[in-house]
């Protein structure tokens, strides 16, 4: 089920490859989805808050594993448009092993800081006990997120996307009818939404590690590329670290905006939770799209293909941009509905906040979409810190205008709205700006030298 990415046409490249990833996503989200939804409407608004506000958690923690995942698979892309197997089962291992002992100790110290985190996140006080319990059991579950992340994202390296969506969908599948038998038949409440969410993250992680011994054999590491590699493990972690700084300052920046939206009372807090589910549905495929251009452009770049980088670089835009003005008209249009999803007809406030919210923000992805591609096209030529500069510009603006401009009573909780989309302009002109002056030196494409072994 490999898939190379240097050759063919570049629109059908993309978007066969990026479709499975797409879908995939897609169902990782009725994770949450499915826990919000179910407590929404038969716990009620208080579980949903909860729940809400550990999602901004979880996603936090969660996207710090996924950036070192992410990172140490540009490199094997690389080494794989290069076609030097034997140094990218060896970068395999030395990731592997590098990922796991900091997924440990990431998980260690999110049990040490509960409390502290719900602090930080200004829960409302009815909300407390329910997060409480509800985050006790979810991070029981981080060592396999962290274990199918890992591997996910080696196969898809190597073109195969196909495998990562099964394996997601069935824990899906398992995640959502779990819920159903939890909280309905046992009446176990939030414990019982983020147990299910568990088991489900524990048999997706089960079943592609044996998926990946037993039938990616080409680049299981075997015995002899078990060993430390100076050389690789450096290029490893400075990919795998920056995209992980990338990765957590967009998600802190976010926890911070959770923070402040809480800030504004039950209302706000039981909205934003819902609209931060409709918002990962409506983006998530531009937000996939620009991960599987990552590795378009590293498999390009190992294979010193300069020109296919760039006009991969034009049709991605084109085809990212389409996508997410159509789902901009369906947000702003479905506004209401997609609310009532979430929560039942009589909590008006709640739907009249998160209406508000859909209608600004909504109406302008483009602006993400862009800056996804942004983030994948300077991650898959290994210069994750343009990723960084492009995520504090973007998040830091956010942050910054959205505790200004909240403070001015005529305007609110406007303000929070209103500040996305100015951030994401301002990092995509940053970053296409960037592009156009640095063109020539970027696209420069050297060789990637073949590293020795090491013992």
């Amino acid at each position: 089920m490999e898939q190379h990415l240097i050759t063919g046409r570049i629109g059908r490249s993309l978007i066969m490859f990026s479709l499975p990833m797409i879908a995939g996503n897609l169902l990782q989200q009725l994770y949450n989805v499915a826990d919000t939804l179910i407590v929404g409407k038969t716990i009620g608004p208080t579980a949903l808050s909860a729940v809400g506000s550990s999602y901004a958690l979880m996603v936090l923690l969660t996207s710090i594993i996924l950036g070192l995942c992410m990172g140490s698979s540009v490199v094997f892309s690389q080494l794989y448009g290069a076609k030097q197997i034997d140094d990218m089962k060896t970068s395999i291992f030395n990731s592997f092993v590098f990922i796991f002992i900091l997924s440990l100790i990431i998980n260690a110290l999110a049990f040490l800081l509960l409390e502290q985190f719900i602090v930080w996140l200004n829960i409302p006080q009815e909300a407390i006990a329910f997060t409480r319990t509800y985050l006790k059991i979810i991070f029981t579950g981080m060592t396999f997120v962290s274990i199918y992340n890992f591997f996910a994202c080696v196969l898809r390296s190597i073109g195969n996307t196909i495998v990562p969506l099964i394996f997601l969908a069935v824990a899906a599948i398992t995640n959502i009818v779990l819920d159903l038998i939890f909280i309905l038949c046992f009446d176990m409440g939030v414990a019982g939404a983020a147990l299910a969410t568990v088991v489900a993250q524990a048999l997706s992680a089960t079943c592609i590690t044996v998926y990946f011994f037993y039938k990616a054999r080409q680049i299981c590491p075997t015995k002899r590329h078990m060993h430390y590699s100076k050389h690789l493990l450096y290029r490893i972690v400075n990919s795998s670290i920056l995209t992980a700084i990338q990765q957590s300052i967009m998600n802190f920046g976010i926890l911070m905006v959770q923070g402040l939206v809480n800030s504004f009372g039950f209302a706000a807090s039981a909205a934003f939770a819902a609209v931060v589910k409709i918002d990962a549905f409506a983006y998530m495929p531009a937000q996939d799209f620009g991960n599987a251009f990552a590795t378009f452009i590293a498999q390009n770049h190992g294979a010193g293909k300069a020109d296919r980088i760039h006009q991969g670089a034009l049709t991605a835009v084109k085809i990212s941009s389409i996508f997410c003005l159509a789902a901009s008209a369906c947000v702003c249009l479905f506004a209401k509905p997609l609310m009532l999803l979430f929560v039942k007809a009589e909590e008006t406030q709640i739907i009249q906040i998160g209406v508000q919210y859909l209608h600004i923000e909504g109406a302008f992805y483009v602006g993400i979409g862009v800056l996804f591609l942004l983030y994948g096209f300077y991650r898959g030529l290994g210069k994750s810190l343009i990723s960084i500069v492009l995520t504090v510009i973007s998040l830091g603006f956010r942050v910054v205008l959205a505790y200004t401009l909240s403070a001015i009573p005529t305007v609110g909780m406007l303000g929070i709205w209103w500040s996305v989309p100015i951030g994401w302009a301002l990092a995509d002109i940053f970053g296409i700006w960037f592009y156009y002056t640095q063109k020539s030196r970027l696209l420069t494409v050297m060789p990637i030298p073949y590293s020795p072994k090491e013992g």
